[in-house]
């Protein structure tokens, strides 16, 4: 079923430009480094080793670099990003403190009719 239902790898280079392998060059930085620290944290919950506060540092500073890099890529900035974060917490918890069921219900996903989706 995969192997008839999977994108031919040729039709995705094919489809390539150079902003969707920057794009994509960030995306992976991201998720890469996300994982780096993932693994320091897992080290230290799972196997009781120390947090390594060095490498968490050097972490969170490649994942600052691929953030910019994701974010020029689309013409955006970091203060639209954390702009757009805190209207759509504001939204989900309602201006208040933290509750399970808000972050349950998720009233910022709750489909309205109107569509605040924009094409990045």
């Amino acid at each position: 079923m995969v192997k008839v239902l999977v994108k031919l790898p040729e039709e995705i280079l094919a489809a390539l430009t150079p902003t969707m392998v920057d794009l994509l060059h960030a995306a992976l930085g991201i998720a890469t480094e996300g994982g780096e620290i993932l693994d320091a944290v897992k080290a230290h919950v799972i196997y009781g080793k120390p947090i390594d506060a060095e490498n968490i540092l050097e972490e969170l500073g490649d994942i600052e670099f691929f953030l910019q890099q994701f974010r020029t890529n689309r013409g955006l900035t970091r203060e639209q990003a954390l702009h757009h974060n805190v209207k759509k917490l504001a939204k989900r918890y309602k201006g208040s403190q933290y509750s399970d069921q808000a972050a349950i219900v998720r009233e910022d996903k709750k489909i309205t009719g109107e569509t605040d989706n924009k094409v990045l």
